[in-house]
């Protein structure tokens, strides 16, 4: 038995949501230590899409141009009938997130990228082929039993906080006696995943083949792959439609052959909806697949448990550092899980358009789809309410008051600073409390003393100076009008705090916000 020193925060899990994790804290100064049963990264591709929102977080934590520079965006959504005609064709807009709304992804790649991004910060300790065994807490923190795989020894870690991103079975979930309530469907997909020899027609679009013989997925990813599902039917061997000679009968009825492809792997999963009964147990907290999981259809599971560490993180260094109180990590779960609770309702609902059996429902599926998107107005606003919800927490860690802006993500224009360089919003206003005002400023004091930054937004063509941005586009004054507000105070993940309309003042800081001469969620994000 070994004892190592005490830490921050532990990560248990290395997969996106651990790796992200241990990103953002280790930008915030924290000591961090990430326990990890495999020896490498796990090759298959599992997630192929993300989102704006998700880029954004990892740009807080300075990897998202280099993450981008491996990914496919801007591709077309088709749902095509049997005959290959589309119903549906949709681009996704963007939300104003100063990315592509829609990534593809090739899911080792990148986790090697946000790996190499750890590497940054000595002040995270990433231990591989460890195994927890037990975590037992106390008021003090929690201490965590590892095993060595392969060797016998044990090593006992105590950390103030844990945070358990190990997956749909979670180790840490059932040692907590939490349950995981939901359903698993009955149907079963086989997941192909192929090397790319020679590009044929339409292989750059995402197409859902809605055939009620057979539905299919046909999903393009980058540095050279291409994925296809096929659900398993009634009668068929699993075991045997994994094999070179059906896969090849399934990629054959999309025309596709040796010529266009090599196949990787290929393997059957099946589609869970499930929640954990609560993602806290006192100084423990559920993430990503561990407290959460849905159906794949519109490209969410990945991109929750990332945004479950991009809302985790700031209040436990904030928490850590002492310049929060420990009850704001209470609202980690009241604002992630009704936003996880609704894009698990759309992937359920579009799972529901593709894999629609019964002939005549498919008939009419497909022409009132067709009729809809002849009414452009109307099909517009279809693809944006079926498309990812927006940020709005209604309850959790938010100023008193019921303001439109109050629980929403600001956009991110770019920007020009007070040099005049231009940027995005996020890297020019940092990584802590910052109050933004268009206009004549409020009473700001409480918030300064308080730690925030103060920020005034000029209008497009105004002088570039210390202390302001310039929105050229007019993006921010734009929001801030539609949502009748001049001032905002923007927690560190970008969502507002409070808001005041013209004339009014602003919230007081929450009980216990306060600066500290070393805050450890006021340093730089290491580039």
């Amino acid at each position: 038995m070994t004892d190592r020193q005490g830490y921050d925060v532990a990560v248990i899990g290395y997969g996106p949501t651990g790796v992200t994790a241990a990103n953002l804290l280790g930008a915030s100064g924290l000591s961090v230590v990430v326990i990890e049963r495999d020896t490498s990264i796990y090759s298959r591709a599992r997630a192929i899409s993300t989102d704006e929102e998700v880029l954004r977080i990892w740009q807080q934590a300075g990897l998202a141009e280099r993450l981008k520079a491996d990914m496919l965006a801007d591709k077309a959504v088709d749902f095509v009938d049997a005959d290959g005609e589309s119903f549906i064709s949709a681009s996704p807009q963007p939300r104003g997130h100063g990315h592509p709304p829609q990534l593809f992804i090739y899911q080792p790649a990148l986790e090697q990228t946000l790996r190499d991004g750890v590497t940054r910060y000595p002040n995270v300790e990433v231990l591989l082929e460890h195994e927890c065994l037990r975590v037992q807490q106390d008021a003090g923190g929690v201490e965590l039993l590892l095993a060595r795989l392969g060797e016998d020894t044990l090593t006992r870690v105590r950390a103030s906080y844990v945070i358990a991103a190990d997956g749909g079975s979670s180790p840490v979930r059932g040692q907590l006696g939490i349950g995981f309530d939901g359903r698993t469907y009955e149907d079963r997909w086989v997941v192909i995943d192929t090397e790319v020899r020679s590009e044929w027609p339409a292989h750059d679009r995402l197409r859902f083949h809605c055939d009620p013989s057979r539905p299919a997925v046909d999903c393009p990813t980058p540095l050279g792959h291409h994925r296809w599902e096929f659900p398993v039917l009634p009668g068929e061997d699993e075991q045997e439609l994994v094999t070179d000679a059906a896969v090849w009968r399934l990629l054959g009825r999309q025309g596709i052959t040796e010529r266009q492809v090599k196949i990787l792997r290929a393997v059957v999963y099946r589609h869970h909806v499930r929640f954990a009964s609560r993602w806290r147990a006192g100084r423990i907290f559920l993430a990503g697949d561990a407290a959460h999981v849905m159906p794949p259809w519109i490209g969410q599971g990945m991109a929750a448990g990332v945004r479950d560490a991009g809302n985790l993180c700031w209040k436990l260094a904030g928490v850590v550092s002492g310049r929060l109180p420990e009850s704001v990590l209470d609202s980690y779960e009241t604002e992630r899980q009704p936003h996880v609770r609704g894009m698990t309702r759309r992937a359920v609902a579009v799972g529901r358009i593709i894999t629609e059996r019964r002939p005549l429902l498919t008939t009419i599926r497909n022409a009132v789809f067709r009729g809809v998107r002849s009414i452009g107005p109307l099909s517009g606003g279809l693809q944006k309410s079926a498309w990812i919800p927006d940020v709005h927490y209604a309850q959790g860690f938010l100023a008193d008051g019921r303001t439109r802006a109050r629980g929403r993500k600001i956009p991110q224009p770019w920007v020009r600073d007070g040099a005049g360089a231009r940027a995005r919003l996020d890297d020019v206003l940092g990584a802590g409390w910052v109050v933004v005002h268009h206009g004549p400023a409020p009473d700001t004091s409480a918030w300064t003393r308080a730690g925030a930054t103060v920020v005034e937004i000029l209008s497009p063509g105004s002088r570039a100076r210390d202390g302001a941005v310039v929105d050229d586009g007019d993006v921010l004054a734009d929001w801030l009008r539609r949502h009748r507000a001049s001032a905002l105070v923007l927690r560190p993940d970008r969502v507002v705090y409070a808001a005041a309309a013209p004339g009014e003042s602003l919230s007081s800081p929450p009980t216990g916000l306060r600066a500290t001469s070393s805050s450890a969620d006021r340093q730089p994000v290491r580039r």
